[in-house]
């Protein structure tokens, strides 16, 4: 019988150690990278983690991968302690399993997603209404050109 979701994800979540709020911001204080996976109409209502990363959760893989074309500037070593955060914590264990079958064995996600952090009363940058951008890779053409 095939386990169900929410078996593999308690699975999963016992081969590395999910951050808490506070934990994840003081990891991005020691040079982690933040890594917002949640899609453009929750960020666009809810606001961003300043300084994190935008990577749509379809394009995560080759935005990290530090051999990648289209990785993000920030993707130099597998070694590179990422934090992946979704909204509520649920698809970021599974991104989090993703990074480290690609080999970025750091890789880790945020307990409680987005959620968590504002909760714990993190900073938040709000929405202004202007609608946030996925981050480019270092192969991204120049939006200008």
């Amino acid at each position: 019988m095939a386990a169900s979701l929410d078996e593999q994800l308690a699975a999963l979540r016992t081969t590395y150690h999910r951050l808490e709020p506070a934990e994840a911001a003081g990891a991005a204080r020691e040079g982690a990278l933040l890594v917002d996976i949640r899609y453009a109409a929750l960020r666009d209502r809810d606001g961003t983690i300043p300084g994190a990363a935008i990577v749509e959760r379809n394009e995560l893989e080759w935005r990290l991968d530090p051999a990648g074309t289209h990785r993000l500037p920030q993707a130099v070593s597998y070694d590179l302690p990422v934090v992946v955060i979704c909204n509520e914590g649920y698809a970021s264990t599974l991104a989090a399993a993703s990074l480290h079958t690609l080999g970025l064995s750091r890789a880790t996600d945020l307990a409680g997603g987005f959620q968590a952090w504002r909760a714990a009363g993190l900073p938040v940058t709000p929405p202004d209404g202007t609608p946030t951008r996925p981050t480019p890779s270092v192969a991204a053409p120049d939006a200008a050109g």
